[in-house]
């Protein structure tokens, strides 16, 4: 899709959870119809930004009884308030979810200290 920004036309915001552990923080956006190639996730600053466009599965309404899938350009951004190690940055989009893994920078993640005896 690229970075050219959205279109007008129909937008919508995807649904997200995110989940956190001690190495990374996951996240879950639903974004049924989108295909990996019409995603671009751009992170900057502290800030995640994923957009995109989910293309129509039919042209035209004709025969269509009820829609709940949004079609159109989504739009997510959100603020990362620690670090993260932007050069491991994955992300991938199957079966209508695309899922970003978003790694701590290794100094901050906790660890345990072995204390030795003398």
């Amino acid at each position: 899709m690229g970075s050219g920004g959205l279109r007008a036309g129909n937008r919508f915001t995807p649904r997200v959870d995110i989940f956190k552990n001690d190495r990374e923080r996951t996240l879950y956006a639903e974004v049924p119809g989108a295909r990996a190639e019409d995603v671009d996730l751009h992170y900057e600053n502290g800030e995640l930004t994923l957009h995109g466009k989910v293309q129509p599965r039919r042209t035209g309404r004709e025969g269509l009884l009820l829609q709940e899938y949004d079609e159109g350009d989504f739009y997510r951004a959100f603020n990362i308030h620690e670090p993260i190690d932007s050069g491991k940055i994955s992300g991938e989009c199957k079966n209508g979810v695309l899922v970003v893994h978003l790694p701590k920078v290794e100094a901050v993640r906790p660890r345990q200290i072995q204390v030795k005896g003398g």
